[in-house]
């Protein structure tokens, strides 16, 4: 029996030969056990996937003694530290969804499926359970002989320990995603006390059930047959796109390399075809056969393949990222004359500009005025004209506060009606009021006149909105 290679690095040229008689290229039927190796874009995905600790830790950031940021579905508000969004600005939030697709084109466009190699939420959950897996049940190899043996109390006892560290891990991402909506702090005193409302326990079983599955047991085939973004990518990619590409001229004929040979000579390609390219393709391709479906861009063929070039004296590159222009020799395009990449930042720059004018013109109250249609005025005893209006007032604040009411321009010694005494605003939703406006007969010296109306908190002066509306009248 041949000695096993089990280390994490590529070791000797007959180590990796010996690796490869035991390796299968992806076709769906077994679970793909990915070789995990050191090398710069594995360091790099290390440092994208960190980002997600974002996911898990800025819910229980405070900000004033609340929760710094809460989508609180419950109450219909957004809070961003001292900013609230209310429904009434969903547009916004819409901009942001706009400007995240376009980004995804645009970047698409240029490198092909970085964001699912390095930044995807599936791509990064299954990295962390393989490396559990790794942790418990060994190297690939060790793995592969593991599944194929008889169940053991060795064997139950390692699956057992490998799948409670996954569902604790899945327990953790239903739980981060639920906080994101309630209070973090009250999330957890009501889960431990097993008084989560009913949406609560079906969220947060629905995330248990869905991470462990997708990232635990589905893994690749999770991107070959469910994620819809893997199966619109080549729409978004083109012949200068930007990916990870096997230089077929530098490497083929392929060949194993003999004992006391150079790699390249003999006339054969710098390709030994050691496969340490598909060993460590978490989704099992063969990068060597071409652009498929499987490729989620991550660059873990490249680390590879630069090792054996490394050991065996030959330049780097065998696997690179460039475009299949580049490698088929053609005029390469410089990022500033891809059309369709400026088409997307001209979108995302549009977005973004209509995200900070509203959030530099979101006041924290507004105010909408509706003028009584039916009938548009009404003459009194005295002759003087009277106006009937609604006002909508939105109070974004996370108190309710009390609003003075006035109007300038209009009609020369008009009064208003119905305001005389601040009025009650409720936080976070609209409040109504019916307000009247009148004005002397012999003051008013045309049909319509604009008038502006004001509103002013007492408890902060600085909290104020206006409208403009119509004061009506008849004809002089």
């Amino acid at each position: 029996m041949k000695k096993e290679h089990q280390q994490n690095d590529t070791g000797s040229v007959t180590d990796i030969y010996q690796e490869f008689e035991t390796w299968n290229v992806n076709l769906g039927d077994k679970t793909i056990h990915a070789k995990r190796m050191p090398g710069f874009y594995r360091s790099v995905k290390y440092l994208t996937g960190s980002l997600w600790l974002i996911f898990f830790l800025v819910p229980y950031a405070r900000w004033n003694g609340k929760q710094a940021i809460l989508f609180d579905i419950g109450n219909r508000q957004f809070h961003f530290f001292n900013l609230t969004v209310l429904p009434q600005d969903i547009w916004m939030l819409s901009l942001l969804l706009l400007v995240l697709a376009m980004t995804l084109f645009a970047v698409t466009s240029v490198a092909s499926r970085v964001f699912c190699g390095y930044f995807c939420f599936q791509t990064v959950w299954t990295d962390v359970f393989t490396w559990i897996e790794e942790k418990v049940e060994g190297n690939p190899s060790q793995r592969r002989k593991l599944d194929n043996a008889p169940w053991n109390f060795n064997k139950i006892r390692l699956k057992l320990i490998k799948h409670s560290f996954w569902l604790v891990i899945a327990a953790l991402t239903g739980i981060s995603f639920s906080i994101w909506f309630v209070d973090a702090f009250d999330y957890w005193h009501n889960l431990l006390a097993l008084q989560l409302p009913m949406v609560g326990w079906v969220t947060l079983t629905m995330f248990i059930g869905g991470t462990y599955t997708l990232a635990g047991l589905l893994r690749e085939q999770t991107c070959f047959w469910l994620c819809p973004y893997a199966r619109i990518q080549a729409v978004m990619s083109d012949s200068q796109t930007i990916m990870p590409t096997y230089d077929v001229k530098r490497g083929e004929p392929r060949g194993k390399l003999q004992r006391g040979a150079l790699a390249g000579a003999q006339g054969k390609g710098d390709c030994i075809d050691c496969f340490q390219c598909v060993q460590v393709c978490p989704t099992g391709v063969d990068i060597r056969e071409g652009q498929q479906l499987g490729c989620i861009t991550c660059g873990l063929c490249l680390d590879a393949c630069d090792s054996v070039m490394d050991k065996i004296g030959r330049p780097r590159g065998l696997i690179r990222y460039a475009s299949l222009d580049e490698i088929d020799g053609k005029p390469v395009k410089k990022l500033y004359q891809h059309p369709r990449t400026w088409v997307y930042i001209g979108i995302i720059i549009i977005a973004l500009s209509g995200i900070v004018y509203g959030l530099t013109h979101m006041g924290a109250m507004t105010l909408r005025v509706i003028p009584e249609r039916q009938p548009l005025f009404v003459t009194m005893s005295d002759g003087s004209i009277q106006n009937k209006y609604e006002l909508k007032v939105l109070n974004k604040t996370d108190r309710d506060l009390h609003v003075n009411v006035t109007a300038e321009h209009g009609v020369p010694g008009q009064i208003i009606i119905g305001a005389e005494q601040p009025l009650l605003t409720h936080h976070g939703r609209g409040t109504s009021f019916t307000i009247f406006v009148r004005a002397p007969g012999q003051n008013i010296n045309k049909e319509v006149t604009r008038i502006e109306f004001h509103i002013r908190s007492t408890e902060d002066p600085s909290i104020e909105a206006e409208y403009d509306s119509k004061f009506n009248a008849p004809k002089p």
